[in-house]
């Protein structure tokens, strides 16, 4: 996907602001047994067509409108990931500025995940 410069901008800013983790990082703090929330802020559709394994769904949409009640301790981890990194440093970005002190981005998103062969998830429920 091609993405434009305002965007790309946006992205980068927010990239200086946050923390980002690899793929194999998640995968690890998985096997590992660690807590943490992995949250993936994708469009619905894109949820729906599957996900990390152990993932659960905040859109990006609608993150800053929810994860007060989804995630009420400011200082738990939170990794996020969206398509490639992107949307997720952006939510990141975000939740930090809502004082949210242990916030991670999963750089290269879903696309890092699956080509690294880790789980996929389906939900069919909706």
């Amino acid at each position: 996907m091609q993405h434009n410069s305002g965007f790309l901008k946006l992205v980068d800013a927010a990239k200086q602001r946050i923390k980002e983790c690899t793929a194999a990082d998640v995968h690890a703090r998985i096997a590992q047994g660690d807590q943490f929330h992995f949250i993936d802020v994708r469009e619905d559709h894109e949820y729906q067509s599957g996900y990390a394994a152990g993932a659960r769904h905040l859109g990006k949409g609608i993150i800053e409108r929810d994860i007060e009640i989804a995630i009420p301790g400011r200082q738990e981890l939170i990794i996020l990931y969206c398509g490639g990194g992107f949307r997720s440093a952006l939510a990141a970005d975000a939740l930090q500025q809502m004082g949210y002190a242990n916030v991670l981005s999963m750089d290269g998103g879903i696309k890092a995940w699956r080509e690294a062969g880790y789980p996929i998830e389906n939900d069919h429920s909706d």
